[in-house]
């Protein structure tokens, strides 16, 4: 049996994304190549080590054991090489950050070229998730760092604070509600909407939230980014639920007036959560420390 570091980093995408494919791409590997990896990897235990379904593919107890082991080896890895950067210009570390819409829209990338410029032989991978989906692979060892909202259950985690990032209704500057103190959810699910696309965490966030007020949002028009929809908001085709500080960064420019929503799920923070904070590479803890530097 031999494994080595590439099978390794390997396996364990192909876990994160639930598909051959989906791990191949995030490994930067042909399908074919992949699919071949596996296969020596599972000629040479003697057992398979993924179950292939129609909706993917799932760890068999053997792959469930390799997944154990891998992330251990990966994760010893990225502490060898922050313990040997000092010794070596050739060295590199490699930090994996799981963000919600907010932090990867608005809080993290003014916050990441101080980082990156600091730590010349580091690498910064931003991965987008809903809160709820990084708490879970962060308490399970899919990852090791995330910034998700307080709002989520953050059981079994270490965390940290990060930045207040409640949510509003950006409304044109002309609008009826331009002058509401606060509004809830639930008196605006008439208006038409301007949102993320469907796979956007903050949009499957409030497209949840008004299930559960058993509507559906009507929206209008669905955008790349933050800034355009405040854009079409403001040129009065519809409303949107956005990060205030996104709301507040292009009101000026783009007439619109944020509407605090005085709904629970939408008074939340960001915090940092990790499994132990001590226990991260230490490119990783630097990253953590920045963060929290200016936070």
């Amino acid at each position: 049996m031999h494994f080595d570091l590439t099978d390794l980093r390997l396996f364990v995408h192909v876990h994160e994304a639930g598909s051959i494919t989906g791990g191949a791409q995030r490994s930067h590997l042909a399908l074919a190549s992949t699919s071949e990896r596996i296969r020596a990897m599972e000629a040479g235990l003697g057992a398979p080590l993924l179950v292939r379904g129609p909706r993917g593919v799932q760890p068999t107890a053997a792959g469930r054991t390799l997944l154990h082991h891998a992330r251990q080896v990966l994760r010893q890895m990225e502490h060898l090489r922050g313990d040997m950067a000092g010794h070596g210009a050739g060295l590199a570390g490699h930090v994996r950050l799981l963000c919600n819409t907010s932090a990867l829209g608005e809080h993290l990338p003014p916050l990441l070229p101080a980082f990156l410029a600091a730590h010349p032989r580091v690498s910064v991978e931003l991965q987008e998730r809903g809160s709820q989906d990084i708490a879970d692979a962060v308490r399970g060892g899919l990852a090791e760092l995330g910034v998700a909202s307080d709002a989520v259950d953050l059981q079994g985690l270490a965390t940290l604070p990060f930045r207040p990032d409640p949510l509003v209704l950006a409304v044109p500057a002309a609008h009826a509600l331009a002058g509401a103190r606060a509004v809830h959810l639930e008196q605006v699910l008439h208006e038409d909407f301007i949102g993320l696309p469907h796979d956007s965490a903050l949009q499957a966030m409030v497209g949840t939230q008004a299930r559960r007020l058993g509507r559906r949002l009507d929206y209008r028009a669905r955008l790349g980014h933050l800034e355009a929809v405040c854009r079409l908001v403001g040129l009065g085709a519809g409303v949107a639920v956005v990060p205030q500080a996104a709301a507040r960064r292009h009101a000026r420019a783009l007439r619109i007036h944020p509407v605090p929503l005085a709904d629970g799920w939408a008074r939340r923070s960001l915090v940092l959560c990790m499994q132990d904070l001590a226990a991260l590479p230490p490119f990783t803890r630097r990253l953590v420390e920045h963060l929290r530097t200016d936070s």
